[in-house]
C-alpha cells in the first residue's frame, strides 16, 4: 500500500525485487514481521495509540477488600450474639414498643422483675401489649408447657401425662375461655373439680349465686362485665410454671403458678383507650387415688389456691373484674392504699405475698 492508501503498481513491485536481489544502494528493505503487524493495526485503527498516562492496568485481585468485608461481617455477628434486640431495631423492630422478641418458656422462678424501659408507652387497640413486659410473653395456654411425665404416686407415666393435660385444661377454661371472659359461667372448669369435695362445691355455688368478699369467683375464674368492658383482640398473654409432685395418700399434686395479662377497653362504641388487668394465680390440683379418696374419673380435688389482681377493681365483689381507665385514675388517684407492687414480678413466691384463698387488701400497682 502507498502512503496515500493506494496499492503499489506491479511494475514498481518487480523493480523493488530486482534492486533488492542486486543489492542496489538505497533500495528499500522489506518490512519486518513486527513492522507489517504495526502497519496492519494502523490500517485497521488509524487513530493515535493510547499514551502511557492513559494505560489501564489489569484489575487487582481484591484481597484487601475481602479482608475488610470479612472483618465487618465478624463484628456484625458479634453484635447479634451480644445484643439481638438492638439489631432488631435496625430493621424496623417493633415500631418503638421496646424489645418484643419472645421469651423462652419459664423453667424456674426468675431472679427479679422484668425490665421497665418501655413502661411509658401506652397500649393501643392495634398494639394492646405495648409498653408491657407481656409483649414478650407467650399467647394463652400455648405459653404454658407441661413438664415431662413420669410415674408418680399411684399414677403410671401415662396417667400423669393425662393429669397434666387436664390440669392445663382447667387453666384454660377458668382463665382464658372467651365466653368466660365475657361473663359466662365457667361450666367446663367447674366440671373438672371433684363433685364430692363439698366445701369447694359450696364455695363455687355461693360465689356465682351471691358474690362476696368471702365467696369471690374471681379468685379462681376470670370474668369481665360485658356491659362495661370488652377484651381487646383475641390474645391473652400468659407466663407461668407448671410442676407436679407426690402428695398425701399417693395423690399427684399439680401446681400451676400463672400470670394472665388481659387487655381491655370500655364497652362503649368508639372507645379506644386500652388498659390492662393483670392476674396471678397459684392453684394446686390433687389427682387422688380413687382407692383412697371418693372422687370421679377425670376430676381433681382443689388442694389450695391464691390469687393477686392488679386493676381489677379494689373492694370489688360483683363477680366481675372492673378495671379503671386513665380518666378515672386521674380523678380518684387510683384504687388501692396498700404497698406498691409490680404485678409483672414473678420472682417471689405467692406464699409470701398472698394468704391461702386469695388476697384481701388493695395494693398499688407500679405499672399495668
Amino acid at each position: 500500500m502507498g502512503k496515500d492508501g493506494t496499492s503499489i503498481p506491479d511494475e514498481e513491485w518487480e523493480r523493488f525485487l530486482r534492486d533488492a536481489e542486486a543489492g542496489t544502494p538505497g533500495a528499500p528493505e522489506e518490512p519486518s514481521a513486527r513492522a507489517r503487524m504495526v502497519a496492519s493495526r494502523l490500517a485497521e485503527d488509524p487513530g493515535p495509540p493510547e499514551g502511557w498516562r492513559t494505560h489501564r492496568p489489569p484489575a487487582r485481585s481484591g484481597g484487601r477488600a475481602r479482608y475488610f468485608v470479612a472483618f465487618f461481617v465478624l463484628v456484625a455477628l458479634l453484635v447479634v450474639a451480644m445484643d439481638p434486640g438492638r439489631v432488631t431495631g435496625w430493621f424496623g423492630g417493633d415500631g418503638g414498643s421496646g424489645d418484643t422478641a419472645p421469651l423462652a418458656a419459664e423453667s424456674e422462678r426468675p431472679t427479679g422483675p422484668p425490665a421497665t424501659e418501655a413502661a411509658a408507652q401506652r397500649p393501643t387497640l392495634d398494639d394492646p401489649f405495648r409498653g408491657s413486659p407481656a409483649a414478650q410473653w407467650g399467647d394463652g395456654v400455648a405459653a404454658l408447657p407441661l413438664p415431662e411425665a413420669r410415674a408418680t404416686g399411684w399414677m403410671s407415666k401415662a396417667q400423669v401425662a393425662q393429669a397434666l393435660v387436664r390440669s392445663r385444661d382447667f387453666l384454660f377454661s377458668s382463665g382464658l375461655d372467651a365466653g368466660v371472659l365475657r361473663g359466662e359461667r365457667p361450666a367446663k372448669a367447674i366440671a373438672l373439680i371433684n363433685p364430692h369435695q363439698k366445701d369447694v362445691q359450696d364455695y363455687v355455688s355461693a360465689a356465682f349465686r351471691t358474690p362476696s368478699a368471702e365467696h369471690d369467683p374471681l379468685k379462681l375464674f376470670s370474668r369481665f362485665a360485658p356491659s362495661k368492658v370488652r377484651i381487646v383482640g383475641d390474645v391473652v398473654k400468659t407466663r407461668g410454671l407448671i410442676t407436679y409432685r407426690e402428695g398425701k395418700r399417693g395423690a399427684v399434686e399439680v401446681a400451676a403458678d400463672v400470670t394472665y395479662v388481659y387487655p381491655v377497653a370500655r364497652a362503649a362504641e368508639g372507645s379506644d383507650e386500652v388498659t390492662r388487668t393483670i392476674v396471678r394465680r397459684e392453684i394446686v390440683m390433687g389427682w387422688d387415688d380413687p382407692a383412697k379418696i371418693i372422687t370421679e374419673p377425670g376430676t381433681f380435688s382443689l388442694v389450695s389456691y391464691r390469687s393477686d389482681t392488679a386493676n381489677g377493681g379494689c373492694d370489688n365483689h360483683t363477680g366481675y373484674f372492673l378495671p379503671e381507665f386513665a380518666a378515672e385514675r386521674a380523678v380518684t388517684g387510683g384504687s388501692g392504699e396498700g404497698d406498691a407492687a409490680d404485678p409483672y414480678d414473678r420472682s417471689t413466691s405467692m406464699d409470701a405475698l398472698v394468704p391461702e384463698g386469695g388476697g384481701t387488701g388493695c395494693g398499688i400497682a407500679t405499672r399495668l
